[in-house]
């Protein structure tokens, strides 16, 4: 007995139902034309993930409900073709008068029309970015069904990250394991989850079929590479990343078990740290906007390696023509801060026009002169220069419909070295999750590679090797108000992302005056945070969905 199963990673839209069944519909046709008799989708494929709060809306199920029919009935034709699509089961609360009624995280099997097996999710992840108790009920059953003589077993996405649902379904009769996944991206993911499933592969003695997401969705990202374990737990069939794929393995019957085989594919090598960041906030570009309906994008070039980067990165996810770069000198910019900008909108070919603040900055002054009159200049004077570029930006975004990029990274989000309502201003925050040091690294690479074809080398070497400076004061350095940025971002991810104390850091080599510096900026600047725009996550913990801490708070480590 062989079967051919196909993953369908796929890149939905959360609640366009209609175009998300009719992707599904195309693929699962397409697959079958080609031998596949089975076809898995990825977790809530009908509504798209992560649907949040639609969820609870009564009509947002029903609409659900009116897809799975479609897909159903599209398929209908297909002898023998069975589709495992998930989906949200269950009503919402109808009125204020009757009590909110059981909601599943399901998969359903559709076959020729009909739905022949289903499987509500158990294990409700509650964590990170993760709030499924919000929206669903655990389920209590098994889902196993069979097709040509073989016995799948269903699980969905946080089950296999735990023993019981793999064993109840191998006790059950299952003889490979398909699991629908939606699990977001962070930097190292992708090994972590195969490790994982190679884990619950040894448990319970199954060879395993991963089916996973692919596309942005807000702030979260979800990289695909689907893959597929054989019994011993090796890859033998793993999908491309961030990007819709077919990959299809093959079930074999031999000898009393079932024996999983790429069926001839070769399986894609994971890639460096950086270059599957780099993937991941192109896709986090492309999908935030493409997805939103907005015609491009516009962004400060200021000659400084976060814009820089932030440009690169745009171009590579939209194209050249999409993209508006503005150069705003205030009376303290470098020469070469002009240079270097001229220089790389040169080699990547967009839009770029200089508009000087210095007029406006003059302007400010001279209405709020009687107001500080015999006071000194201080960052007040170097935030109106910030907030006078975010109001121009934020002018040429409303006459264009483009939406404005921020280029503040993350080092910037947590000690609050940024200005609210100035840099901070626009509508998408591409680098927000992602540290200094990082933003050099991921700076070298692209200047090394050219995954998108739109040129080499895109950023100038001296913007990437002169210091950084926000250039609002003369001879102004970022060192000059924080620690050095390695000692800072370290600071970051083991008090920030890892939640360990002050004390553990110091007790390992920080400086003690570093570490309460760098907390202490952290607490006082949730209030920035709460006000930033959404960006694109690529660490375990992000500023977002994920980082929950009150404004208010008089708590003290």
């Amino acid at each position: 007995m062989t079967l051919q199963i196909c993953v369908a990673q796929l890149n939905f839209v959360v609640g366009d139902m209609p175009g998300n069944a009719r992707k599904i519909i195309d693929a699962a046709s397409e697959a079958y034309a080609q031998g596949a008799r089975l076809v898995l989708t990825p977790e809530l494929s009908i509504c798209g993930y992560a649907a949040e709060d639609l969820l609870l809306r009564p009509a947002f199920i029903d609409a659900c409900d009116d897809a799975l029919k479609t897909v159903a009935q599209g398929l209908a034709g297909l002898k023998g073709l069975h589709v495992v699509v998930g989906h949200p089961e269950g009503g919402g609360l109808r009125s204020r008068s009757v009590a909110v009624t059981r909601r599943h995280n399901r998969a359903s099997v559709l076959c020729e029309g009909q739905v022949v097996a289903c499987y509500d999710k158990r294990e409700l992840p509650n964590y990170q970015v993760f709030d499924e108790r919000r929206y669903f009920t655990p389920g209590d059953g098994v889902g196993v069904f069979e097709i040509d003589g073989i016995r799948v077993g269903l699980l969905i996405c946080e089950d296999a990250w735990f023993d019981e649902p793999a064993r109840l379904a191998r006790d059950a009769g299952a003889q490979v394991l398909a699991v629908l996944n939606a699990s977001p991206f962070h930097a190292g993911k992708s090994a972590e989850r195969e490790q994982r499933m190679r884990e619950r592969v040894t448990d319970c003695g199954l060879p395993l079929v991963y089916a996973h997401l692919v596309g942005g969705q807000d702030e979260v990202i979800f990289e695909g590479r689907s893959f597929a374990l054989d019994g011993a737990g090796q890859v033998v069939a793993r999908a491309a990343g961030f990007r819709e794929a077919k990959m299809v393995v093959q079930a074999d019957w031999r000898q009393g078990r079932v024996a999983l085989t790429g069926a001839g594919q070769s399986v894609e090598a994971l890639p460096s740290t950086e270059a599957e960041l780099w993937d991941a906030l192109v896709l986090g570009v492309r999908d935030y906007l493409g997805k939103n309906g907005f015609k491009g994008a516009i962004l400060g070039l200021s000659g400084g390696i976060d814009s820089a980067l932030v440009l690169a990165i745009a171009v590579d996810a939209l194209g050249a023509d999409k993209i508006h770069a503005v150069m705003m000198p205030s009376p303290y910019t470098a020469d070469i801060s002009w240079i270097d900008s001229r220089d790389m909108v040169k080699r990547l070919g967009v839009r770029y026009d200089e508009i000087a603040i210095s007029p406006l900055f003059d302007g400010f002054k001279q209405a709020l002169s009687s107001q500080f009159a015999g006071l000194k200049e201080d960052t007040t004077e170097e935030n109106i220069q910030a907030r006078i570029r975010g109001t121009l930006l934020m002018a040429l975004s409303n006459k264009t419909g483009a939406i404005v990029l921020t280029t503040g990274n993350k080092s910037e989000m947590a000690t609050g070295y940024c200005t609210l309502y100035g840099d901070m201003a626009g509508g998408f925050a591409v680098i927000k999750d992602v540290v200094k040091t990082r933003v050099f690294d991921l700076a070298r690479w692209r200047n090394l590679n050219d995954p998108y074809g739109t040129g080499s080398q895109p950023i100038p070497e001296r913007i990437i090797t002169r210091p950084p400076s926000a250039e609002l004061r003369p001879d102004q350095k970022d060192q000059d108000s924080l620690p050095a940025y390695e000692v800072l971002d370290a600071i970051i991810e083991r008090y920030m992302e890892n939640d360990e104390g002050v004390e553990a850091l110091i007790a390992d080599g920080f400086e003690r005056a570093d570490v309460e510096k760098v907390t202490r900026l952290i607490k006082l600047n949730e209030y920035k945070r709460r006000q930033a725009p959404v960006g694109i996550r690529v660490t375990h913990r992000s500023f977002g969905k994920d980082w929950r801490y009150p404004m208010t708070n008089q708590f003290r480590a």
